[in-house]
C-alpha cells in the first residue's frame, strides 16, 4: 500500500489519525495553542508528522507529512502546508533512543519550570514519578526516586536545536523528555499511547513543581 492509500485509512488507529485525535486533545489541554507544538509517530520506516502552521484541533490526515526513516526522504508532501520545524528534533528520538512517537508541547507548565531551575528539573517522592520508564534498565522509577529532565537553551529556529537535543541525549541516557527554555518540551516514548501517559505524567509533575516552589517547597526533596 502506497503512503497516499496509508494516509487515507479510515482506520482509528492509524497514525495519521491518531495525530489528529491527540493534537485536538492537546488542544483542549491548552498544550498546542496558535498552531504551536507537533507531533510525530514511527510506524516502521514510515514517519508520520503532523504539519507546521496548522490549527491542532482542525487538523485532517490528509494533512500529514509521510517521510521515510531510513532515507529520510519525503513519500508525501502536502502542498499548501511546509514540514514541521519539529522534524529534526523528532528524527533524533527515533534513530537516537528507537523511539515510535515523539510529543513536543508548548506547556505553560514546562515554561515555568524552565525559568525556575537552572541545567535540570528534578522532583522526587511523588507518587505519579512511578508513570516515568527507567529507560536503560527494565521498569519504572520509584515514587521515591529523583525523576531528572535536561533544560536546554532555546534557539531563535526550532530545528537549530537538533544539535543541542543530540548531545543531551547523549548525556542523559535515562530521560525521556527535554524541556526548552521559555519554549517547551519534548518526551518520546516506545509508542505513541505509552508517550501519552508519559507526557501526561510529565505534565502533572512539572505543574505541581511550579506550585511546590510557589509555596516554598523544594520539589526535590519536599522540604
Amino acid at each position: 500500500m502506497s503512503a497516499e492509500e496509508l494516509i487515507k485509512s479510515h482506520d482509528p488507529n492509524h497514525p495519521a489519525n491518531v495525530i489528529c485525535e491527540l493534537c485536538k486533545l492537546f488542544y483542549d489541554w491548552n498544550w498546542v495553542t496558535g498552531t504551536g507544538g507537533g507531533m510525530s509517530i514511527r510506524d516502521g520506516d514510515l514517519v508520520y508528522l503532523a504539519p507546521s502552521g496548522v490549527h491542532k484541533e482542525r487538523m485532517k490526515p490528509e494533512n500529514m507529512f509521510v517521510m521515510s526513516l531510513s532515507t529520510g526522504k519525503y513519500l508525501r508532501t502536502p502542498d499548501v502546508y511546509k514540514p514541521s520545524a519539529c522534524t529534526p528534533l523528532f528524527l533524533a528520538a527515533f534513530t537516537k533512543r528507537g523511539a515510535g512517537a515523539c510529543i513536543h508541547t508548548h506547556s505553560q507548565a514546562a515554561v515555568l519550570v524552565s525559568l525556575m531551575f537552572e541545567k535540570e528539573f528534578r522532583i522526587s517522592h511523588i507518587e505519579q514519578i512511578k508513570a516515568i520508564p527507567k529507560v536503560t534498565e527494565p521498569g519504572n522509577l520509584d515514587n521515591f526516586d529523583t525523576l531528572v529532565i535536561p533544560i536546554i537553551e532555546n534557539t531563535p529556529h526550532e530545528d537549530e536545536l537538533a544539535p543541542y537535543l543530540e548531545k543531551t541525549l547523549e548525556e542523559y541516557p535515562q530521560t525521556s523528555a527535554v524541556i526548552v527554555r521559555r519554549h517547551g518540551i519534548f518526551v518520546w516514548g516506545k509508542d505513541v499511547w505509552k508517550t501519552k501517559i508519559l507526557n501526561e505524567a510529565i505534565d502533572y509533575l512539572l505543574e505541581l513543581a511550579v506550585k511546590m516552589k510557589q509555596a516554598g517547597i523544594d520539589p526535590n526533596t519536599g522540604l
